[in-house]
Order: C-alpha cells, then structure tokens, then sequence
C-alpha cells in the first residue's frame, strides 16, 4: 500500500471518489434531457477512465487527432467514436480507413470541400465509406463553417462526392449566444432540402449546465469535467471540491521572504491562463500566487499570503487547465482517502497526429 505521501515530486494525483462524482454527475445531468453523452478523451487520454465513462452510461467517446482513436481502438474501450478535427493528407486519410473497419461506428468532422474531398478519394480508393458531420462556427472563432447557409451548401457538396454519408452537425462550444439560432436556421435550411440530420453534437463543459435550454442537442461533447480545473471553477461549472486533480509538488527554494520556487514548471503545470490570475492554485496557501514559469521553476509570490511555506515543504496545486498537464506526464495516480489505489499510463500522451 503506497501512501499520497510516497509519491516524488513533481507528481500528478486525481481523487478517485471526486473523479466518480464528476462522471455521475454530468451522465445524469445530460441523460435528464434525453442528450448522449460522448465524453472527450483528451482530458485524460486514459482507456481505464473512458471504459468508467462508458460504463455509467456513455453512448461513445470523441477523440480530437487519429493517434488518439488508434490507442482507445486497440484498447477495446469503445465501438462509437467521434473524430472532431479536420483529416486533411493522405498520411491521415490512410491511417483512419482501417479504424473505420475495425469500429462498428467512427464519424468525422469537416468544414471545407478540401477535405471532403480528400476524405472522399480514400474511401473510394479503399471501398469504405466515410461517415461526416459538418462542423459549424458559432462564435468560437477556430475551425467552422461561418453560416447556416454554408452548412447546408458543404453538406450537399460533400454528400456527392462518391462514399460520403452525411450524419450531422457539430459545434463547440454551444454556450455562446447565437448558437442555438445557428444550429436551428442549420436545421430548418437542411430539412427544406429534405436532408435528415440524425446527429447535432454539442460540446464543452460548462455547457453542461444548459443543455436543456438547447432541445435539437441529440449528443454532448465534454471532456474537462471528469478532472475539473481552475478553469471550470472561474467559468462556474465547478467548486474546488469538484477539482480531482492535484499536482504535488516541493517547495525547494525560498530566496527572499515573498518568493518561494516549485519544482514545478511549464513542463508540468502549462502555460494557460485565459482568464485566471497566475499558473496554478496552491491549495495550502490559497493567497499565493503562482507567477511566473520557467521549463522546470514554478516561481511563488508570497507577496498577499499570510502563511509562508518552508524549503521542502510539499503541496498541491489545482492546476488551471487539466487536459494540457495530462499530456505531459507518463502516468497519473489514481487516490482514494490518501491512498494510490491505481497508477494509470496516459496511454494516449503526445498523440498529437
């Protein structure tokens, strides 16, 4: 039995007992609106915590880059997958036909002719066909068709180009206002071209909350809520207490009265803030500010904190976006009561093509 406390630091923990309330959580919050829940690996790349997802109620999992479908593929853990991001090159192209015949269902996304049509030419040179939802921009501002228009237009381009089966649409995130009226006129304009839409995929975590307020939803991506971050706690779709994971890590420097120094850098707790202050929050001294990064210093401002940490004292830090710490580490510990009840290997770790 290895105790929290036997783990070296830099050291990447989630609470077990946090991580179930999450996963129950969201399926019942989804399955109260008659939404499938299709939970986004990259959050934790893990195929044990996507079989857990699955087995509360999970319709399928979303995957972000091929790499990723290969590994929970050749793990067993689910037959649905969604690949929401563009598979443009026939590097790709001849790495996702196979996938296609081994799994019972793997859909992708797109929003240009470009790749559909890439898209197209592989399966018709490989005899399979190739299940496509289009991709809408409500205001996310990255990838996207711009109108509901240009949704209907690539959706009956694509549809025929030989072995495209067109499935649905999918945005993210849908919180943003004007989203449902994208996805509504989306629908409206399709259905006067008497083209079924058996899929519209959401997505996000704090979207969560109000997917009731979104009734053509028939699915929702989420990824970020099994583990929650600072993130998720300013966004409002988390408390401190629904955080799972935590960074361990050493103070080993004190250099002057308001500075302290983590062995704890950009390699470990990322370099994201987006709308919070500082790299991290450290739980033991909520008032310090986690300042600036180097590759492997995490530098502390003592600065507004009351209590001051000493050289060598260990503490834990909720990091500000989980998915990205993930990415970076070779395994994490599973905890319960302050116990490692399971080490995982982030099967899915640098799975970026």
């Amino acid at each position: 039995m290895t105790s929290i406390h036997d783990l070296d630091t830099p050291a990447v923990t989630v609470d077990l007992d946090v991580v179930e309330r999450n996963i129950a959580r969201a399926q019942d919050q989804l399955a109260r609106h008659g939404i499938g829940n299709r939970p986004h690996i990259k959050t934790h790349k893990i195929p044990a915590l996507a079989k857990m997802q699955i087995e509360a109620g999970a319709i399928g999992i979303t995957c972000q880059k091929i790499g990723e479908v290969e590994v929970f593929a050749d793990a067993g853990v689910a037959d649905d997958i969604l690949l929401t991001f563009n598979i443009l090159g026939e590097a790709k192209t001849e790495r996702l036909v196979p996938l296609i015949r081994r799994l019972k269902r793997l859909a992708v996304v797109l929003d240009n002719e470009t790749v559909a049509r890439g898209l197209s030419e592989a399966a018709r040179r490989h005899d399979v066909d190739i299940r496509f939802l289009i991709e809408c921009d409500a205001g996310g501002g990255r990838n996207g068709v711009q109108t509901p228009q240009e949704a209907l237009d690539l959706a009956q381009a694509a549809m025929r180009m030989p072995r495209m089966q067109f499935e649905g649409l999918m945005t993210y995130p849908n919180r943003l206002p004007g989203t449902r009226h994208f996805l509504e006129r989306s629908l409206q304009l399709l259905g006067g071209a008497g083209i079924p839409v058996p899929v519209v995929s959401g997505g996000g975590t704090p979207a969560i909350a109000d997917v009731g307020e979104m009734p053509m939803l028939t699915e929702h991506r989420a990824g970020t809520y099994i583990y929650n971050d600072r993130m998720m706690v300013a966004a409002g779709a988390a408390t401190w207490d629904d955080c799972a994971m935590r960074i361990r890590a050493t103070i080993v420097s004190r250099p002057t009265d308001t500075r302290a120094v983590l062995d704890t850098g950009s390699k470990v707790l990322t370099s994201d803030l987006r709308s919070v202050e500082g790299y991290g929050r450290i739980v033991e001294y909520p008032e310090a500010v986690i300042a600036n990064l180097s590759e492997e210093h995490g530098v502390v401002d003592l600065s507004h904190s009351p209590e001051r940490p000493k050289v060598g004292e260990v503490v834990h830090v909720i990091p500000n976006h989980c998915c990205v710490v993930t990415n970076m580490m070779d395994e994490v510990y599973g905890v319960r009561n302050g116990v490692v009840e399971v080490v995982w290997r982030v099967a899915a770790r640098g799975k970026v093509r």
